[in-house]
């Protein structure tokens, strides 16, 4: 399923994640979290039963602008990462990207999506809030920090049914 998206600049794509945008991922999740996911662990995540990912590119396909990777045991997924290029972050890509696989884990029978957020990622919770994310769960000092400190991890669940 390939969804277009136009949103600020090129048209962005929509559509499952293979392999071979392992190394590109790993890229972009660098730039958001303490312990980034390095090419060869994105790929091996890929290949394991359950895995569904998503990925926002440009119209040819040679740049990719966010990716999406959930992990579902039906009735349930857990969306394991979300990240978006800083240059395409605010452009929509990352709603886009939400939507499409959000309606994706609907189809692998996904009643409920649980996800992990920083409690202070504004950005990432008005995002997850716009979906009908509720909190469910806090876990205190869940997130090493890229400075050492540790950060609270708020547990929220949006059912698609």
């Amino acid at each position: 399923m390939r969804l277009p998206f136009f949103g600020r600049g090129a048209a962005t794509i929509i559509r499952p994640m293979t392999p071979d945008w392992s190394r590109d991922a790993a890229g972009i999740h660098k730039d958001f979290f303490a312990g980034p996911w390095s090419a060869a662990e994105i790929e091996d995540l890929l290949r394991q039963a359950g895995a569904v990912a998503d990925i926002a590119t440009d119209g040819p396909g040679k740049k990719l602008f966010g990716f999406v990777i959930s992990r579902v045991l039906a009735p349930e997924a857990e969306l394991l990462t979300i990240a978006v290029a800083r240059n395409r972050q605010g452009s929509g890509v990352g709603k886009a990207l939400l939507s499409a696989h959000l309606a994706r884990l609907a189809t692998q029978r996904a009643n409920q999506v649980f996800l992990e957020v920083d409690e202070g990622n504004a950005a990432a919770l008005r995002l997850y809030r716009a979906y009908g994310f509720q909190q469910v769960g806090k876990r205190p000092g869940y997130y090493p920090g890229k400075d050492g400190a540790r950060a609270t991890a708020l547990v929220l669940r949006v059912d698609l049914g």
